[in-house]
């Protein structure tokens, strides 16, 4: 596979394409809710962009270009006569407003600094990747623990490829023994399907944990909350507030993180990302609807609980 196929050999193809979409469910009966006993000590309701705690375009990684999938992932001033970073009116959003990030098809070719699609008819898309770290290794906002979770909607698309995931600060300027926790992973085609990840990367240690979780409601054309708690040893995935299950254990997940003490030891925290990709492990639309040349995910918040 080429390598601007990959974002990890697609998360190590999917964790060597273990069957994570079939059966799932997330937890009826659950603990008490992630958040009791913990304090929000960090809020972003999206009324503006702040660019103190975001920063836009590639991965911040030295590993790579930091683009992954079908699309170029903008500055925060846009690419191509493009800007997909906005704050949009939003009734369904808790504050009225909501993040908008999008995806919009170019279709000619782009002039993106060390993009691999530029002049590839099928990616040549300008996408958004909000993250709170820039590729220098600052971190502008992390947390070592806590529950973290946003607060989103959807696009229904042939190729979408939305995440609310966070990496580990070391993993910037290190990032062969990176630790990423995706908290959801969507694809646009799945209204009702997920899935969340925890990957250790690299090393003799390598680590990989996940599932599929299907919902109870179309993700598309509603707003969900999806969590991630994180401890001092493990990590435990929520949808709505209730633990997803496992499938591999019938049992709501809860991973072990194998590189705690090493956290823990060198100080090191997580840091979100908010990601519209494209995917390329499908077809490219035959033809591309008009209707599907831009599209939209919106985020209502993202919140941090300690």
């Amino acid at each position: 596979m080429m390598p601007y196929l990959s974002r990890r050999g697609f998360l190590a193809a999917c964790l060597a394409a273990q069957p994570v979409w079939q059966s799932t469910s997330w937890a009826n009966e659950a603990p008490d809710d992630p958040t009791i006993g913990r304090e929000l000590v960090f809020e972003d309701g999206f009324r503006t962009l702040d660019w103190s705690v975001w920063e836009a375009g590639p991965k911040a990684t030295i590993d790579s270009t930091g683009f992954y999938g079908r699309s170029a992932f903008a500055t925060k001033y846009g690419d191509e006569g493009f800007n997909p970073y906005s704050i949009v009116d939003e009734p369904a959003a808790e504050n009225g407003k909501a993040l908008q990030i999008s995806a919009k098809y170019i279709g000619r070719p782009m002039n993106i600094h060390n993009y691999y699609g530029n002049d590839l008819p099928e990616f040549q898309w300008i996408s958004g990747n909000l993250q709170a770290a820039r590729a220098d290794g600052t971190i502008l906002k992390g947390w070592r623990k806590g529950y973290f979770e946003a607060r989103m909607i959807f696009p229904r698309h042939p190729i979408t490829w939305p995440a609310f995931w966070m990496l580990n600060g070391r993993s910037i300027l290190e990032p062969k023994t990176s630790i990423e926790l995706d908290i959801i992973e969507h694809k646009g085609w799945e209204p009702t399907v997920y899935g969340t990840y925890l990957h250790e990367w690299g090393g003799p240690d390598e680590h990989n944990r996940g599932t599929g979780v299907e919902t109870p409601v179309d993700m598309t054309t509603q707003y969900c909350r999806y969590g991630m708690l994180v401890d001092d040893t493990r990590c435990v995935p929520f949808f709505e507030r209730k633990p997803v299950i496992d499938t591999s254990t019938g049992k709501p997940a809860d991973w072990p993180i194998t590189r705690s003490a090493r956290l823990d030891a060198e100080l090191d925290v997580f840091w979100p990302l908010l990601t519209l990709a494209l995917r390329t492990d499908v077809p490219f639309p035959q033809p591309l609807r008009d209707e599907d040349k831009l599209v939209h995910m919106k985020v209502d918040y993202f919140r941090v609980y300690a």
